[in-house]
């Protein structure tokens, strides 16, 4: 089973060597993520709903560990989650479907202590 918190600080550390040698490309990424992720039209907890549903079907443990503790900040519910995996499968197909579970794990390991 995998730690969770510590894909979540290994990415940042991940993407921090990357984004110290192209420093321009870490700024623009920023920029991309702070102005998606104002609350608008959309809260940013659907944003992260989709987030999430795009992280399983990419299957990408970063973006999972990184956008499931994006959205429990958020107020996401481990009930919601699994309705977002739900339509992450049926676009992502059977391999979504164990990137959802590891999704329901990374919940799980962000919500035991809170």
């Amino acid at each position: 089973m995998a730690n969770w918190k510590e894909i979540l600080g290994g990415e940042g550390q991940m993407v921090g060597t990357l984004w110290k040698e192209h420093p321009d490309l870490g700024a623009a990424f920023s920029q991309l993520q702070k102005a998606n992720f104002k609350e608008k039209v959309l809260s940013v907890k659907q944003k992260e709903h989709i987030a999430v549903a795009l992280a399983i079907a990419a299957r990408c443990d970063g973006c999972i560990a990184h956008h499931i503790n994006a959205a429990i900040k958020a107020g996401c519910t481990r009930e919601e989650l699994v309705e977002v995996a739900g339509v992450a499968i049926l676009m992502g197909g059977g391999p979504s479907n164990y990137y959802a579970s590891k999704a329901l794990q990374a919940f799980d390991e962000f919500t035991a202590e809170a």
